[in-house]
């Protein structure tokens, strides 16, 4: 442990605050899962060790990822995309359905079920830093850079929106962030957004679940005409912040786990402001601010424009997908199946969360070690 310990490199405050989220997440999760214990079955016990597992094994895939050089990532952001882009077609086609749809395979022998949508991500970001940071010499060049990087980005939002658009609508924010800080032009990136404007349009007229989403809008915007059926989730959401109080009812004390869909994932953060308050809420909040505070820190002090997209790019992805999860909790969005990093009971997108976590933190290492010479590097790029 000592020499695991020893070897542990990079930001310690980003390691602090993953330990602060397992905490949170293990106290949240116990609260949560007594009504899907029950559908299942089981003890609520054997559902947290499932969950301390998949925590465990995130910390595990964060470390080993966090003493790869970073710059090795630049070298498989190609292959990741190759990968990516047939996945996602599958996913569409042969993909477990559920509420109309299709975002989770299987992985055989495992019992568990990958959703697609967190390596594209990934993928996504790794490309994007990749190449912008490679092109800078010729960024405004249309067939050279922007061609690629235009059609990365939107066919990855296609294909991520035809299931799962508010995850899709977040990365290609993410993305727009990221043309920005690489230099590409005001026009250039207007053709994106008029593309990605393109493709939302088809997708909520004619894509398969177009009437949830008019459905989700029409209730967030007219709650008092909405059916108490369809409002139930962001009903009972409410309730759960307006009970808790400056101070909360107190760990497992939550009176809405059993009438709170999703309780455990898409909307823990009711649950932690209905146990532990107020003050709670805000302290989770401040620990996000506080992870993109240090994550911009990092991204700003890398000496390689890689190095800096690569990490805001994830930074990014991570707390405006933890922000976007909070503000539905609270009312301020219509109802999204985005989970709360590191915090919501989410099986392989905690692993995927732990892999941006590492790449972050080897980042950071690289920062704070004297600089080495990486034999390949000019031919990874």
């Amino acid at each position: 442990m000592h020499k695991i310990l020893s070897n542990t490199k990079g930001d310690r405050w980003i390691w602090l605050i993953v330990i602060l989220l397992s905490v949170i997440s293990l106290l949240a999760v116990y609260s949560a899962i007594g009504s899907l214990a029950y559908k299942r079955g089981v003890g609520t016990e054997s559902i947290l060790i499932k969950h301390l597992a998949m925590i465990v094994g995130g910390i595990a895939l964060m470390y080993l990822s966090h003493k790869i050089d970073y710059r090795y990532y630049r070298g498989i952001s190609k292959l990741l995309m190759i990968i990516t882009i047939p996945l996602l077609l599958y996913t569409l086609i042969f993909g477990h359905h559920i509420n109309e749809a299709s975002r989770w395979i299987p992985i055989p022998g495992t019992g568990l079920s990958f959703q697609t949508s967190d390596l594209a991500k990934l993928a996504l970001i790794t490309y994007l830093a990749r190449t912008l940071s490679i092109k800078q010499e010729n960024i405004k060049d249309v067939k050279q850079s922007f061609i690629p990087i235009m059609g990365a980005v939107c066919v990855v939002f296609a294909l991520i929106a035809w299931a799962n658009l508010s995850t899709a609508l977040m990365l290609f924010g993410v993305s727009i962030l990221l043309l920005i800080m690489g230099r590409i032009s005001v026009k250039q990136i207007a053709v994106v957004c008029m593309g990605g404007a393109v493709v939302l349009s088809g997708i909520l007229f004619l894509g398969p679940r177009r009437h949830m989403y008019i459905t989700r809008i029409e209730t967030y915007m007219h709650p008092e005409k909405a059916d108490p059926d369809k409002a139930q989730q962001s009903n009972h959401a409410k309730i759960a912040i307006a009970t808790g109080g400056l101070f909360g009812k107190g760990v497992g004390n939550s009176d809405e786990i059993n009438s709170l869909p999703e309780a455990y994932s898409d909307e823990i953060y009711a649950i932690i402001v209905e146990e532990y308050g107020l003050v709670g809420g805000i302290v989770l909040i401040g620990i996000y601010l506080f992870l993109l505070f240090r994550c911009i820190k990092i991204a700003t002090r890398a000496p390689k424009a890689f190095g800096t997209l690569l990490a805001a790019g994830l930074s990014f992805s991570l707390t405006i997908q933890a922000f976007a999860n909070m503000a539905v909790a609270v009312g301020l969005g219509p109802v999204t199946g985005i989970p709360l990093p590191f915090v919501s009971m989410g099986g392989t997108s905690i692993l995927f969360t732990s892999l941006a976590f590492g790449i972050i933190l080897s980042v950071s290492r690289d920062i704070d070690e004297p600089k080495k010479v990486i034999v390949g590097e000019i031919s990874m790029a």
